[in-house]
């Protein structure tokens, strides 16, 4: 069972699963996710700040939903922005560009060692200690 903790959004008391924001609040983000994806859908030429004003939520909130890969902008929205973090580049979704990632999981596997070559296999296995007795 996980932790109790209070909620990062309303304060309210749960059970920590590995958000930190309670039942009721992440089922408002997805209510919210729902109604932002449908205005995209149905106005495919909008703004970050038309898509704001009409639904009256912060600009944060829409990139947040696109940064957490739930929203991806289709070839229609260009006037909606979002860069890579670590470059700068146009992006549809997510938090880097495809090159950016890739670099970076390349980096990322450099700096763990390679398995070291296989070991003896009287060291593989596992023994009871009667059976290593010598009689």
């Amino acid at each position: 069972m996980g932790d109790l903790r209070n909620c990062r959004r309303c304060g309210k008391l749960f059970v920590y699963m590995g958000n930190p924001l309670c039942r009721q609040c992440i089922d408002q983000d997805e209510e919210l996710f729902i109604k932002v994806r449908e205005y995209i859908e149905k106005n495919p030429k909008c703004t970050t700040m038309e898509v704001a004003n009409a639904l009256d939520i912060t600009v944060e909130k829409i990139l947040q939903f696109l940064r957490e890969g739930k929203l991806e902008l289709g070839k229609e929205n260009t006037n909606m922005l979002l860069d890579c973090e670590r470059c700068g580049r146009p992006i549809s979704t997510g938090r880097y560009c495809s090159e950016c990632a890739a670099e970076m999981e390349k980096g990322f596997r450099g700096s763990v060692p390679p398995p070291t070559g296989r070991q003896s296999r009287e060291k593989d296995r596992m023994y009871t200690a009667h059976r290593r007795k010598k009689y």
